[in-house]
């Protein structure tokens, strides 16, 4: 898959494109993909994608944007595995915002990306005060406009909002049925104040991009990355107990019958279960014993999920 920031220099060869935030790439993204990939085979297209960056929310109106679902990384590598052409990362700011409808339909999606054939969701809306709709779209003639319907699960809605309730709430199974998997953040092994090793449960601090993760509290995980599938317990929040707690989240994860250096390795924590919320403990020995009972408990989650299987 080829990567622009921002759109291309030259003209892409004749492509199907679709475009949107893609947070999360929960189920109803993923069919876009797969409708966009087989309208792309059938037409002899090149198989395209538009997201922004940041997202539109975290332009104008940072203080109440939605928690990040993905990272750019996160979604570069998702877009990779579904067989995608090219992605396009656009630069989110203010004057792309201002661009009017005709001048993205005409210029951008017909012109630089040479679309001939487009796909959108229902509810689709662009150009500067989302003035733009699938109607105006399918006035360009150089290009098949189609669009594809809400996603439903359980008799609901599909979305990054849904998502994003789901998480907040603690549940991560219903998190994993609209996501098609389980949730995960990905990161680098960074340096930390090696404290869980002086407790006796070293951790892997892992460097989160955003500081409003969609989840908080101590969890049952997978750990992917190294030679194989490893299982532990992840912390993500603000260590409440340790220096009365930290300004910004910080995601450590112990992974089970393991001792080594791995800084600078880059790991996949898959979110399988929710064991508690953070507490602030009087005392350093009162939370060792809590990280005891925290990893006896995701051990006898994860035995319970064998003897299932």
């Amino acid at each position: 898959m080829q990567v622009f920031r921002g759109t291309p220099p030259t003209p892409i060869t004749r492509s199907a494109l679709t475009i949107g935030n893609f947070d999360g790439m929960h189920l109803g993204h993923q069919a876009m993909l797969t409708q966009l990939k087989q309208s792309a085979t059938e037409r002899q297209l090149a198989s395209v994608v538009m997201t922004f960056e940041p997202h539109p929310r975290e332009v104008f109106t940072p203080a109440t944007a939605p928690a990040r679902l993905t990272s750019l990384r996160e979604k570069i590598e998702l877009f990779s595995r579904a067989g995608i052409d090219y992605l396009i990362v656009q630069r989110f700011n203010s004057a792309f915002a201002a661009s009017s409808p005709e001048y993205f339909r005409d210029h951008i999606i017909a012109k630089q990306i040479n679309a001939r054939y487009v796909l959108v969701g229902d509810d689709f809306r662009f150009g500067a005060k989302r003035a733009g709709d699938i109607g105006l779209l399918q006035q360009q003639t150089q290009f098949e406009c189609c669009s594809l319907p809400t996603h439903d699960w359980a008799g609901e809605r599909v979305s990054s909002t849904a998502v994003r309730n789901a998480l907040q709430l603690g549940q991560l199974d219903v998190a994993t049925q609209l996501l098609g998997r389980p949730y995960s953040i990905s990161g680098r092994v960074v340096g930390g104040e090696q404290l869980g090793r002086q407790f006796g449960f070293p951790t892997a601090n892992i460097q989160l991009k955003h500081n409003r993760p969609p989840l908080m509290g101590i969890f049952v995980v997978e750990i992917h990355g190294l030679e194989r599938t490893y299982q532990g317990v992840a912390s993500l929040g603000f260590r409440p107990t340790i220096h009365g707690g930290d300004p910004t989240p910080k995601l450590e994860v112990h992974i089970f019958d393991f001792v080594r250096d791995i800084y600078r390795q880059h790991l996949r924590i898959d979110f399988l279960h929710k064991l508690r919320d953070e507490e602030k403990y009087p005392d350093f020995d009162t939370l060792i014993a809590q990280i005891g009972i925290d990893c006896q408990q995701a051990k006898d989650w994860f035995a319970a999920r064998t003897a299932t299987v």
